[in-house]
């Protein structure tokens, strides 16, 4: 982009967008098609009166995030593709999200914009240059965010009772989640109500986060947005039911999801959860792992319905009712009526001749006839229908899924974005290490092991301790990175950082601890205010042509990465006892007092932090080794509880250790008549010394 400021005297047209969002640029001669980007017309316009710049948005989110801010700040909202038109010094002056190629009823064309653009570039130049640099100097003012004069953040009680309140509010009380339509996973919601409901356990309100929060689990999975063939959650729900997705799959999800159903498995002991979140983890290991440990970012919503053929929305996920029945043609033997294995899975999944999609959910038509698999009775309900076992309805089920799946092989596969992004790369290391800590499944802590080896071998820079953005996979399952890398950002920091503190949680080796805090030190140094309290989103040198410098206010899709932060300062001062990372901690959340007032919903996940932060941290320490069977008891009493708001740490008894120079405590706690033995410590008191699980069990549950 820094190119074209001094190159060109001509208005700069951006894009950004992602593999499944953006449509390729036009070359002349190119057929004209629906897509503004493949007009012929419009590439020529392009081409003669405008520097054009496409940029995926995962890979640089901070040229994203400062034009989008504009583009929200002046518009009636955004999204992808997004376009944007900047001066030769890259402000902008213009934009906004699709535009179709020609002028329609409601809504202005591309073509027609390029157009009026040309022309006042032409006449207003200089008007255009000043009001450009107005809504800059707005922009930057309102988008500031520091401690000013405050000096401490606020109550978490008040900022975590209004988050609830909120929720509550918007709460959907049949089928969960919170808002009408289009639905989305929301996993730091869902955390947040978690947390919420262990620290009002006795009360109203803490039974009612639980319930929300399971409730929307459940209807989730039970939900079209799950894949029910190949597991692994699609974007979101078209609709409030969560029936039929946009059925691109993000890797962020996936990690973020499997941490929520294993919390889910933890509170309330239901194996469902924790079979869907074992399910989430063997689709990222079947469909975005590289052979070397890392993980790929997306698979397209879109693929071809047969080969050769123009790829179509969900083509690869849907099912008519006589592909069901030729895949399942097995008569069900003791059914009260006659019955085949595809008649059973139809009625339960809610198959219809017709197709179970309306018309209103697909707007091009690609999707008639067709069906989304969604849940619609219990198993106890459809074998109650047939006058079956509930345990021979679950059997025939599963045996008909793998059949589906078997057979879905043979279908045109969606795109695979096979670009590596370090933060998401960290949500999947949390992903599988919680998950099988949780489950005590040392296979699934493997997969978190290596994706962690994935990163320090081919995204981290050693001689700089920093870390890299991006990387490809490349032919012959080698990996390939840019030239110059692109460098990390904060949430790729922050997101890392906490991926190697839940390895080392269920590990207990302290080599992820050790990378986890050289990490940290960087992104102090590299993204810190020191004037206004939290981070910035880039690196100062690298957003140098951009107009802005922002810090990331908002809990979404992903948790913000000052957020995580928050959580990754207070969980290395429980690893480390040193108080600057408190400090930083406290002014971190005291510059964001003033968005968690405002709209505490709009921050869950740091909501979360503040509480954690006002009701400290526990420091459960197991003394024992670690591959003695009473060492691992005691550790997997530990996962099996939820407790967010703590550090899991392994005493050894080797005084030169690591954890040991960094807590000197931890070397005058003694194992009891050689047992390995647990203390659970806060404010630099620790209990009675706990060698049964059951005890432990009790105290932590306190």
């Amino acid at each position: 982009m820094r190119s074209h400021r001094t190159s060109y005297n001509m208005p700069t047209t951006l894009w950004t967008g992602t593999h499944g969002d953006r449509k390729p640029l036009t070359r002349p001669g190119k057929k004209t098609s629906q897509f503004s980007f493949q007009n012929e017309e419009i590439g020529r316009l392009l081409n003669e009166d405008f520097v054009s710049v496409k940029v995926d948005r995962e890979e640089r989110p901070d040229v994203d995030k400062v034009y989008m801010t504009f583009v929200q700040a002046t518009s009636s909202g955004g999204g992808w593709p997004m376009s944007v038109w900047l001066t030769p010094s890259l402000q902008p002056f213009v934009g906004g999200t699709y535009f179709p190629p020609e002028d329609g009823l409601t809504r202005v064309g591309f073509r027609t914009v390029l157009l009026r653009i040309r022309e006042q570039w032409k006449q207003n130049k200089n008007a255009l240059l000043e009001n450009s640099q107005r809504v800059t100097t707005a922009l930057l003012a309102r988008s500031e965010i520091s401690t000013g004069d405050r000096q401490l953040p606020p109550s978490a009680a008040t900022m975590n009772s209004r988050c609830f309140q909120q929720l509550d509010e918007g709460y959907d009380e049949e089928y969960g989640g919170f808002a009408e339509a289009p639905k989305f996973p929301t996993p730091v919601i869902l955390n947040f109500l978690f947390s919420y409901w262990l620290s009002h356990r006795l009360t109203q309100d803490g039974s009612r986060a639980q319930q929300m929060a399971l409730h929307t689990l459940k209807m989730m999975a039970n939900g079209g947005i799950r894949d029910h063939v190949g597991q692994g959650f699609h974007r979101y729900s078209t609709d409030r039911q969560w029936h039929v997705p946009h059925f691109e799959k993000m890797l962020y999800d996936q990690g973020q999801l499997a941490v929520a159903y294993s919390q889910a498995f933890q509170i309330s002991g239901d194996e469902f959860y924790s079979d869907v979140a074992k399910g989430i983890l063997q689709y990222v290991a079947r469909n975005l792992s590289h052979r070397s440990g890392g993980f790929y970012s997306a698979e397209d919503a879109d693929s071809s319905p047969e080969r050769g053929m123009q790829p179509r929305e969900g083509a690869f996920y849907v099912w008519t009712v006589k592909e069901v029945q030729q895949l399942l043609p097995e008569p069900v033997l003791g059914a009260t009526e006659p019955l085949t294995s595809g008649q059973l899975l139809m009625k339960h999944y809610g198959l219809t001749e017709a197709g179970n999609i309306s018309l209103s959910q697909d707007p091009k038509g690609e999707l008639q006839g067709q069906n989304v698999l969604t849940v619609r009775y219990s198993l106890e309900l459809t074998a109650a229908r047939f006058g079956l076992e509930v345990e021979a309805v679950r059997t025939l089920l599963n045996t008909g899924l793998e059949k589906l799946f078997q057979a879905r092989k043979h279908r045109p596969k969606p795109h695979l974005d096979s670009k590596m992004l370090a933060a998401w790369n960290g949500l999947m290391v949390s992903g599988y290490a919680v998950t099988g800590a949780v489950l005590g499944m040392e296979r699934l802590v493997n997969y978190a092991t290596n994706g962690a080896k994935f990163l320090k071998r081919h995204m981290f820079d050693v001689a700089s301790s920093r870390l890299m953005r991006t990387c490809y996979a490349g032919s012959g399952g080698t990996v390939e990175h840019s030239n110059p890398p692109c460098w990390g950002f904060l949430e790729d920091y922050a997101f890392v950082v906490r991926g190697l503190l839940d390895l080392y949680e269920a590990s207990l080796e302290s080599a992820w601890l050790e990378w986890a805090l050289r990490l940290q030190d960087t992104q102090d140094r590299l993204f810190w205010d020191s004037r206004g309290g939290g981070y910035f989103c880039s690196e100062a040198e690298l957003g140098a042509g951009l107009p802005l410098r922002l810090k990331d206010d908002q809990d979404g899709a992903e948790p913000s990465a000052n957020s995580v932060s928050a959580h990754n300062l207070l969980r290395l001062h429980g690893f480390t006892g040193h108080k600057d990372w408190i400090d930083k901690c406290v002014c971190l959340l005291t510059a964001f007092s003033e968005r968690m007032r405002r709209v505490p919903v709009a921050l869950p996940e740091m909501a979360r932090a503040l509480s954690a932060h006002q009701q400290t941290l526990k420091q459960i320490v197991i003394c024992g080794d670690p591959q003695a069977k009473d060492t691992k008891a005691l550790v997997q009493c530990v996962h099996s509880i939820y407790i967010p708001n703590k550090v899991l740490i392994l005493a050894d008894g080797d005084p030169s250790s690591f954890l040991s120079r960094q807590l000197p405590f931890l070397t005058t706690l003694r194992r009891l008549e050689d047992r390995a033995t647990a203390y659970v410590c806060e404010n630099q008191a620790c209990s009675m010394p706990i060698t049964e699980p059951s005890e432990l069990r009790k105290l932590l549950h306190q």
